[in-house]
C-alpha cells in the first residue's frame, strides 16, 4: 500500500528530524573519536581560594601556581620554573619556622597531581567515565557562545559518592549538563550537587559542589581549557567555601 504523498513528506520529516536529534549517540561517538593520544604541550595555571568560617574569625587563603605540562610516548612530564621552585622552598622553610605561616603556592600547587591533571588533557575519558554514573534526561537546542548547539542533561545518582561519605548523606541531587555541536563534540560542562545528612547522630551537615568545564581540540585530542570547581559545606557550626580555577594554555 503506498502512502498518499501529503502523508508521506511529513512522516519522512519527522523521521530525518529524529535521525539527528539522538544528541547522546553523538556526544558518544564524539567522545570515541577523541580520544587519540596526540603529543601535548601546554602550561597549567592554578587559583586556589578558601575560607574557613564567618566574619572576623574567618580563616581566608589565596594561592596560584603554573607547570609545564608536556604529554607524549613518554607519557606525562611536569616542569616547574625557578621561581616556582624557589616560592615552594620558601613556603616551606616558612612553614619548618611556624606551623601557621601562609602557604599560598604550596595551597595552589597541591592541585597538580595526577588526578586532577588528567582530566584536563585527556578530557574525553575523563566525560566517559562520568557518564557511566548518570542516567538521561533531555536534549534541548541552546546556545552556546553565540552559537547554536544542544545541551544534554542527565542525573547523578548518589553512587557517585565513596561508600564512607554516602553513609551519611540523607538527602543527594546532581546533575550533569553537556553542551554539544552539531556533530557531538563537548564544548562545555557543568556539574551541579546537593546533599543533605548527619554524622554522629547529631551533627548535620548540608553541602553544595559546583564543576564547570571548557572543552577544546588539540589536534583529535579532547583537552579541558578552563575548570572552575566550587564548594560550600555548613555543619556543626562551621561553615567553609572554596573555588578553584585552572587554565589550560596549549602551545
Amino acid at each position: 500500500m503506498r502512502l498518499p504523498q501529503l502523508i508521506l513528506i511529513p512522516v519522512l520529516a519527522l523521521a530525518g528530524a529524529a535521525a539527528h536529534a539522538d544528541g547522546l549517540a553523538d556526544l558518544k561517538a564524539a567522545l570515541e573519536h577523541l580520544q587519540e593520544p596526540v603529543p601535548l604541550k601546554a602550561t597549567l595555571d592554578s587559583n586556589v581560594w578558601r575560607r574557613n568560617g564567618e566574619g572576623k574569625d574567618a580563616d581566608e587563603t589565596s594561592g596560584q601556581a603554573a607547570v609545564g605540562i608536556e604529554d607524549g610516548q613518554r607519557g606525562m612530564q611536569l616542569s616547574y620554573s625557578r621561581d616556582m621552585l624557589a616560592r615552594l622552598d620558601a613556603e616551606a622553610t616558612a612553614v619548618a619556622r611556624n606551623p601557621n605561616a601562609k602557604t599560598p603556592t604550596l595551597n595552589a600547587a597541591r592541585e597538580f597531581s595526577p588526578t586532577d591533571l588528567r582530566p584536563m588533557i585527556s578530557a574525553a575519558s575523563s566525560l566517559t567515565q562520568m557518564l557511566e554514573k548518570t542516567s538521561f534526561l533531555t536534549e534541548k537546542a541552546d546556545v552556546y557562545q553565540g552559537k547554536p548547539a544542544r545541551m544534554l542533561t542527565f542525573a547523578q545518582g548518589i553512587d557517585v559518592l565513596a561508600d564512607r561519605d554516602r553513609k551519611y548523606v540523607k538527602e543527594f541531587d546532581g546533575r550533569l549538563h553537556v553542551w554539544i555541536a552539531a556533530d557531538g563534540t563537548p564544548l562545555a560542562s557543568r556539574i551541579t550537587q546537593s546533599m543533605h545528612g548527619r554524622a554522629f547522630i547529631v551533627i548535620s551537615f548540608e553541602a553544595k559542589n559546583e564543576e564547570s568545564s571548557v572543552y577544546a581540540l588539540a589536534g583529535n585530542r579532547l583537552v579541558s581549557i578552563r575548570k572552575e570547581s566550587r564548594n560550600t559545606a555548613s555543619g556543626a557550626g562551621e561553615k567553609s567555601e572554596f573555588k578553584i580555577v585552572k587554565t589550560l594554555q596549549l602551545q
